[in-house]
């Protein structure tokens, strides 16, 4: 069956160089396909369904329009929590027992470290030239390692700027276009008083800081010359830390948890006026704080060098077909109708909580008409997300185990935000973190310690 490589193959293929030990759950044996994650028929004769799980908004609906209109392909769903609040590990513990879906959502970080486990399979001969023609080019790359695919991108998400344009109004603000700009507004925030500050830096943030990395022209990974090399505090990660840190230090942005309810209570009352934050983040704001209808607005993020703009990304989804469908066709059918047909799209966005900027450039314009502009005063998002969506810098490669690495960089942020070390100090720690896990798996690596 299409897709049945070894753990060995995939390390082969992302890093050149072999892993002894390869899962005996994906060796190409027969017994994966004993053991599906799917059934053979939904009871109409000649219909197969496959089973799919996802922690995404809007699935419900999705799935629904595809049932509704394929006769041939059933979709059993299952919403699961979210990667970093147990979906993750709902994946492995199902995939070491045989019993994976059909497909399952990963998002881009976690993407690598569940080819190398073998659990998303590998897909490059199920995927095929009139797709990957409608894919943005620097989303597909995030998806493919030494020329081998393993998954189909949903979404891409360029970080942007998401204001509250009625508080600038009232106090006589522009938005800022570079970082230093971006620096002086928030001093003068603070100076209005009441405990407003311009943002917040994300305690929980390691995506965050990913994406201001990738944006300054960091590479924290890369698997060049048959390893993975480690950069965590190379020279533009040093710029974005000590840029952070001197706003922390003058007590000119909140630090806390965005994931928790004292960023709710700050969102609500107003003292947070920006958020820097994925296209997506559009939509779960509108989900999350109905009542601000009309007070918000986005525009692109600040840059460090107007004349070349760049940009990270933050957030975004991928579907991958594991290596225990016995379904592999179905599923990659079922996968391309949800990132490609226009009606995914719709019936996505009718949830009312989402925004995702389609990783398939031709249903930009469906996600325009689809998208309620009355919560962002009528703005145009999606036009906006077009225009920064092209300003990603390409070459960015996830490591390995981002998971673990988000959770020690996360620990040290929480300890910099109290005063006990700083942001350069917490990415080192979480480079420090990395190293042992991915020896571990048996890789190839070189650090650069800086």
């Amino acid at each position: 069956m299409p897709g049945r490589h070894s753990r060995r193959s995939v390390l082969a293929a992302i890093t050149a160089l072999p892993l002894t030990g390869a899962l005996s759950a994906c060796s190409g044996n027969d017994s994966a396909s004993v053991r599906s994650g799917s059934r053979n028929t939904s009871g109409r004769k000649g219909t197969t369904t496959i089973t799919f799980w996802s922690a995404l908004r809007g699935s419900q609906q999705v799935v629904d329009a595809f049932n509704k209109t394929h006769d041939d392909i059933q979709v059993d769903f299952e919403q699961i929590p979210s990667g970093t609040q147990g979906g993750y590990l709902k994946l492995s513990n199902a995939a070491r027992a045989g019993n994976a879906p059909d497909v399952a959502t990963i998002e881009y970080p976690q993407l690598p470290g569940f080819a190398i486990d073998g659990v998303a399979r590998d897909i490059t001969s199920l995927v095929g030239a009139g797709l990957r023609a409608k894919l943005l080019p620097q989303a597909l790359g995030q998806t493919t390692f030494g020329k081998r695919t393993y998954s189909v991108p949903l979404d891409v998400e360029p970080m942007v700027l998401h204001y509250r344009k009625d508080l600038f109004d009232q106090l006589g603000l522009e938005v800022p276009t570079t970082w230093d700009e971006f620096a002086v507004l928030a001093r003068t925030v603070r100076r209005t008083g009441g405990g407003r500050r311009i943002a917040v830096f994300p305690t929980d943030g390691m995506s965050q800081m990913a994406a201001w990395c990738w944006q300054a022209g960091a590479q924290w990974f890369d698997i060049s010359e048959g390893a993975w090399n480690v950069s965590m505090a190379d020279a533009p990660t040093r710029k974005v830390a000590g840029y952070w840190q001197r706003l922390i230090d003058e007590d000119l942005v909140h630090c806390n948890s965005t994931t928790s309810r004292l960023y709710d209570a700050q969102i609500g009352k107003g003292l947070v006026l920006t958020r820097l934050s994925g296209a997506w983040d559009a939509g779960a704001q509108m989900n999350g704080h109905p009542e601000q209808k009309g007070k918000w607005r986005i525009a692109p993020l600040p840059q460090w060098t107007p004349d070349r703009p760049a940009l990270g990304t933050h957030g975004g989804s991928t579907f991958a077909v594991t290596k225990d469908s016995r379904h592999p066709e179905a599923a990659m059918a079922f996968i391309e109708w949800q990132v490609a047909h226009p009606d995914a799209l719709r019936a996505r966005l009718s949830s009312g909580a989402s925004s995702q900027y389609p990783a398939a450039t031709g249903l930009v314009s469906v996600g325009r008409a689809a998208f309620d502009r009355a919560y962002y005063g009528r703005q145009d998002i999606y036009r906006l997300f077009e225009d920064e969506a092209h300003k990603i810098r390409d070459g960015w490669v996830w490591g390995p185990r981002m998971t673990a690495t988000g959770y020690v960089m996360q620990d040290a942020f929480a300890r910099a935000g109290a005063g006990s070390g700083t942001i350069l100090s917490a990415v080192r720690a979480a480079q420090d973190g990395t190293m042992p896990d991915l020896k571990a798996l048996g890789l190839a690596t070189t650090q650069h310690s800086t």
